[in-house]
């Protein structure tokens, strides 16, 4: 998945085997240290790798931060079947409900429409105002520019369409 150029689309690059590993190995020590982190995604009954989803940290400075982060990357061939949004309200959930966190966040290339929708989908709000150019990356490079959505717990809790209780 990680190797797959349409996947990282909106990644600075594909991932080696080896980058992979490694990002493996950061997701599972972040649960001994955290007590949270990024799940994998598995289709019910087939036992079966489809992605991932769940809460990190950034590891980089900016205006939100520090902060805790929901994210998702799912193949491909499962793209639109609802999946990454069905494994963020769980995360969320969980964030909210387990973890107490005030606030979850969420961000993107400001060209990733489809990561975008997820946020939308999930109830989180973006304010332009919060939008952001990704310390990580260079100038002039096209995911650079990103967008900031956020969802407070006090917005979570049965209010409305953005409730994803």
């Amino acid at each position: 998945m990680n190797a797959d150029p349409a996947v990282m689309e909106f990644y600075p690059s594909i991932l080696s085997d080896r980058e992979s590993l490694a990002l493996i190995e950061k997701f599972e020590a972040s649960f001994a240290s955290e007590g949270f982190g990024i799940w994998a995604l598995e289709l019910k009954g087939a036992n079966s790798f489809i992605g991932y989803v769940g809460l990190s940290r950034p590891s980089f400075e900016a205006h939100f931060t520090p902060c805790v982060e929901i994210g998702w990357r799912v193949a491909r061939e499962f793209w639109g079947s609802g999946l990454a949004v069905e494994g963020a309200k769980e995360a969320m959930r969980d964030g909210f409900q387990r973890l107490q966190l005030e606030e979850i966040v969420s961000f993107t290339a400001a060209i990733n429409d489809r990561s975008i929708r997820v946020m939308e989908k999930i109830g989180m709000a973006r304010n332009p105002k919060d939008d952001f150019l990704h310390p990580l990356l260079e100038d002039g490079d096209r995911l650079k520019p990103h967008v900031l959505f956020r969802l407070a717990r006090s917005n979570w809790y049965g209010k409305g369409p953005a409730s994803v209780v």
